[in-house]
């Protein structure tokens, strides 16, 4: 990044937020939103969030608000962290930072509501064309945006801090669990195909068949496709819904481990804000996972179920759980130790620091992006 004449180190810019897509529930990318890029967290810049109240507001604001602030203000950034900007936004291209949760919307379309493939993915795909600050949650994901977008954009780490957003901190880990006793498996997200629900009723059903009691307890709201476990529900699955942090600290804390089988995620923030409270964490063997959890997880196949069940079984008769609690917490202490300093290299960037992605682990590959500050 070459600094401009008009843009010294230390300058405080005025920001155009994106938050048209925070409306209705909150999950992880609204939460993201609302605690990387809070106007407090921004702080001295001067930022002015984009609302909307409704999808046709979203689309107003997304396609006709913020590109004609581009042109109006032609000084100030522009941060989309939520949905994809709209292609008339390349106008100010240099100004634009666009953070990625994941790619989704280009590689898993099978996975994908009509909505999304219709709307979203080409402004997604285009954006990543033109926008040549783009700002990840994770080095998998870095490395899977690096793959798509142009060859001259930054593709920069800027993992969000966890913080304890279920207020699980003073739990002393996992419920008490011995041999005999039902294992209470909890599972958070919205119910759609790439959570890949399926895989965990398959497992909760192995452990059962081995002799293991076992419930399923499912957080979340259902989005799109088509799911015939809700049509004919096994007796060991516990749907609650959309639950409250506060609601769904209650039950955490009566949970043994949390269990992800999701054929790809991002980042899978509920997997950290979990280990809060010390709560194991049980998840995919894939190379995100193996990143976000490093060794406090227990990593398993979930396509192959009975070998799935059998390696959790082993795990609990090793005394796995009275392990995981202390595992878990310092898991999301590194994490968010790698947020922090994230953290400032985002801030030294925004006031114009043009040393602020030098670090080798700072940017998945950093060619020569344009520098925002003209």
């Amino acid at each position: 990044m070459t600094p401009q004449p008009d843009a010294p180190a230390g300058r405080v810019r005025r920001i155009y937020l994106d938050q048209t897509h925070l409306r209705g529930h909150v999950t992880g990318i609204e939460r993201v939103t609302l605690d990387l890029f809070a106007p407090e967290t921004l702080a001295p810049h001067a930022v002015r969030p984009v609302t909307s109240g409704s999808l046709p507001g979203m689309i107003a604001a997304q396609h006709i608000a913020l590109p004609l602030h581009a042109l109006r203000d032609r000084t100030a950034l522009f941060l989309f962290p939520g949905f994809p900007p709209s292609p008339l936004c390349a106008l100010a291209a240099e100004r634009c930072l666009l953070y990625v949760h994941d790619t989704f919307l280009l590689t898993r379309p099978e996975d994908l509501s009509l909505r999304s493939r219709l709307y979203m993915s080409p402004s997604f795909a285009l954006a990543l064309r033109w926008c040549p600050n783009l700002f990840v949650n994770s080095r998998t994901t870095g490395e899977a945006v690096r793959a798509v977008c142009a060859d001259r954009a930054r593709v920069a780490l800027l993992r969000p801090p966890v913080r304890d957003a279920f207020g699980l901190g003073d739990l002393p880990g996992s419920a008490p669990y011995g041999p005999g006793a039902t294992l209470r498996l909890l599972a958070i997200g919205t119910i759609e195909p790439r959570k890949n629900y399926p895989a965990a009723l398959a497992l909760t059903a192995a452990l059962i068949r081995a002799g293991v009691p076992a419930e399923l307890h499912l957080v979340g709201r259902v989005g799109w496709g088509r799911h015939a476990f809700l049509d004919d529900p096994p007796p060991f699955l516990h749907r609650h819904g959309y639950l409250s942090d506060a609601e769904l600290r209650g039950l955490a804390g009566s949970c043994h481990l949390l269990l992800s089988t999701s054929k790809a995620e991002g980042l899978g923030l509920p997997l950290l804000e979990v280990q809060h409270g010390g709560l194991p964490v049980v998840a995919p063997d894939e190379a995100v996972f193996r990143e976000v959890l490093g060794r406090s997880a227990l990593l398993i196949r979930p396509e192959a179920p009975d070998t799935a069940a059998r390696t959790l079984m082993d795990w609990l008769a090793g005394d796995g759980l009275a392990r995981a609690a202390e595992a878990s917490r310092e898991n999301v202490r590194r994490w968010n130790a790698a947020a922090a300093e994230d953290r400032g290299r985002f801030h030294r960037f925004l006031a114009g620091d043009p040393t602020a992605y030098d670090a080798a682990d700072s940017s998945v590959a950093a060619p020569g992006a344009q520098d925002p500050h003209t």
